[in-house]
């Protein structure tokens, strides 16, 4: 895959409003250094990555710019506003790509990301032309009505919680945000609409999103741990 994978480029996307940690996340320090910076320090170390796009929200614009110039960051090629809904904010780093034939999609609020993963996506992508990085589930899962009343456990032996990064071929990925209009929660979701399998590879159960104060406390856990 070596021909292939060295045009891909990456989407970093932090251009969410951070409500419930107060506090713009991707900024937040974790072990001294930005949570973004966890994970675009990754895709700059990746040899098959050849360019980086970062997404980010209007206040974090400069910051953002700064950081790159701090960090010596060679690879990005942008760093774009965001749009009102996260897949906005992707389709805006769709475009700042240049001459990508694949697209590694990542949140900034994931720090940690590695080379594998990475690796990993862009071979599983290879089938299909998407992949997403995914766990499974350890819970028992049940599926409730309106009134929170159980109406079925589902069979957790198939059940995945998707993560990032998500890996597409990218005149798939940009014809799926280019057709689908519907608000959905993740990339893969775009593509399935239009009818592309999605290939689940095995992610990482450190590879959590910090959302709330106790992500970020589990976060610095983890890198105890690292």
């Amino acid at each position: 895959m070596k021909d292939t994978v060295s045009q891909a480029g990456a989407v970093i996307v932090g251009a969410g409003s951070s409500q419930r940690l107060g506090a713009d996340k991707v900024f937040l320090p974790l072990a001294g250094k930005p949570l973004l910076a966890w994970s675009v320090d990754v895709c700059q170390n990746c040899e098959l990555l050849s360019q980086i796009v970062i997404v980010l929200n209007e206040s974090n614009l400069d910051s953002g710019r700064n950081l790159v110039a701090e960090r010596g960051w060679s690879k990005v090629v942008g760093v774009c506003l965001g749009g009102e809904r996260r897949q906005d904010s992707v389709r805006q780093g769709l475009k700042e790509l240049k001459r990508c034939d694949w697209v590694v999609i990542h949140d900034g609020a994931r720090p940690f990301l590695t080379l594998d993963l990475i690796r990993d996506g862009l071979e599983a992508a290879r089938g299909t032309g998407a992949a997403t990085a995914a766990v499974p589930v350890k819970d028992t899962i049940k599926l409730g009505d309106d009134n929170e009343m159980v109406r079925e456990t589902l069979h957790r032996q198939r059940l995945w919680a998707v993560q990032t990064p998500q890996v597409f071929r990218f005149d798939i990925i940009t014809r799926a945000h280019g057709q689908v209009t519907d608000e959905v929660t993740d990339d893969a979701t775009l593509a399935e609409r239009l009818g592309y399998e999605v290939k689940l590879y095995m992610g990482s159960y450190q590879n959590i999103k910090i959302t709330t104060p106790e992500d970020l406390a589990l976060a610095e856990i983890v890198v105890k741990d690292r």
